[in-house]
C-alpha cells in the first residue's frame, strides 16, 4: 500500500517495536509484524495484530508489570 504519511513510499512486510506507557508502567514489544514504509519507516499494524498486542499489554499491566521488554508472540 502507499504510505499515508510520506505519500511517496510503498509498504512491505517487516517488523516494528511498539512501546506503551501508562500509570508509570513501560512495556516494549519487539518484532511486531507490520507493514513498513520503505521510504519513511512508518509502520502499519493489521487489526488482528493490534488486538493481540493490546491484549498482551493489558494482561501485563493487570499482573503488575512496571517495566518489561519482550518479543511479540502472535499466538
Amino acid at each position: 500500500m502507499k504510505c499515508v504519511i510520506c505519500k511517496h513510499g510503498q509498504t512491505k512486510p517487516g517488523t516494528m517495536t511498539a512501546t506503551f506507557e501508562r500509570d508509570g508502567a513501560t512495556l516494549v514489544f519487539k518484532s511486531v509484524p507490520a507493514e513498513v514504509c520503505q521510504s519513511c519507516g512508518e509502520s502499519y499494524l493489521s487489526s488482528e495484530t493490534s488486538q493481540k498486542l493490546l491484549f498482551q499489554a493489558e494482561d501485563a499491566l493487570k499482573k503488575g508489570v512496571q517495566v518489561d521488554v519482550r518479543k511479540f508472540v502472535a499466538a
